[in-house]
């Protein structure tokens, strides 16, 4: 095969299936039409209304007659018609959607309705399309029944109308839905594979750069940055998991202590000092004190070569007394805690 020609075929298995698709229900159709019996069709297609042979007279370019040479067809053999017609025309339709939508995902109930909701207007269409009392009964049944349903995206409305017109097309004129199916879908590729409407990469850029510049700000507010993760993290978490966690975080501060800033003596008012006979059991007792009874603490872990003295420094909450804190720690941490002092 030539380079040229390779190139200007499509390499997607889907858009293949899709140009082959139209080529072959084109082909296929016309040469239907061209070698079945004069009239034996025109039962079958919605878009002459009377079944006198016009259909076949005017695919084969011979003038129609003048009048209605047969009688009416029945209704179910042109709603079998309308119904297949609709099928296949609507079927390329959602094979686009799916091209489409690969890349952000799709719904398979989408899909299916994209498919199955031609086939039933097409039908409804032939019944009710020569009977005015007929069209407000359905309008009556549908104003009824409500169907509610959440796109995902925008352009998904924009394929269920398509769906909805291909079916009415395939009920009353069926070259025109021929026409909807084809257009629509050439449209929407060419808009696809140009890529048109997006934004600039240059704007893009700049509202990338701005959106990071306010994830860092709540970043760089302590109080925001540890809400948020409280929110969103460890409210999920089981108790076994919070206190690993915890653990670590402290493990975690002790080894880059030398690296950070150290935190201004006028931030905090005392220095509470916890004598202990277990430190790993009592910590967590005495820090859920702290958390209820102070308004700020943060641990010191300084030097301990026992390791039974626990340190933090605190600033006391307005109205609760060093001494209420210092009770509280010895009623909450017993037996843990033999002494609690401030220093």
């Amino acid at each position: 095969m030539p380079a040229w020609l390779r190139r200007l075929l499509p390499d997607d298995p889907l858009l293949l299936r899709i140009v082959g698709y139209y080529a072959l229900l084109l082909g296929g159709g016309a040469l239907l039409w061209r070698r079945a019996p004069e009239g034996a069709l025109d039962a079958f297609a919605p878009a002459m209304l009377a079944g006198d042979g016009t259909l076949s007279a005017l695919l084969r370019g011979e003038t129609p007659p003048a009048t209605a040479a047969a009688a009416a067809p029945p209704i179910a053999l042109e709603a079998l018609g309308a119904a297949v017609a609709a099928f296949a025309l609507a079927l390329p339709v959602a094979w686009t959607y799916m091209l489409t939508r690969e890349r952000k995902g799709y719904r398979q109930s989408t899909v299916h309705t994209l498919v199955l909701l031609p086939v039933v207007v097409a039908g409804v269409v032939v019944l009710v399309k020569s009977s005015l009392a007929l069209a407000f009964s359905l309008a009556g049944i549908v104003a009824a029944v409500r169907f509610r349903n959440t796109l995902d995206d925008s352009k998904d409305a924009t394929f269920l109308f398509l769906a909805v017109g291909l079916g009415l097309a395939a009920g009353v004129e069926l070259d025109v839905a021929l026409v909807f199916s084809v257009i629509f879908n050439a449209s929407t590729l060419a808009l696809f594979y140009t890529d048109f409407g997006r934004t600039p990469p240059a704007v893009e850029g700049e509202r990338a750069k701005r959106q990071l510049e306010r994830a860092m700000a709540i970043a760089n507010r302590t109080s925001q940055f540890v809400a948020r993760v409280d929110d969103e993290v460890l409210r999920t978490l089981a108790p076994a998991q919070l206190d690993a966690l915890a653990t670590r975080v402290r493990r975690r501060r002790q080894e880059s202590g030398a690296a950070l800033p150290s935190v201004p003596e006028n931030e905090y008012d005392a220095r509470l000092l916890v004598e202990t006979t277990d430190a790993s059991a009592a910590r967590a007792l005495v820090e859920s004190v702290l958390q209820e009874r102070v308004k700020r603490w943060t641990p010191d872990d300084g030097e301990d070569a026992d390791g039974q003295l626990l340190a933090y420094h605190v600033r006391w909450k307005k109205g609760t007394p060093p001494d209420a804190v210092l009770d509280a720690v010895q009623a909450e941490a017993t037996p843990f805690v033999v002494r609690a002092e401030v220093a």
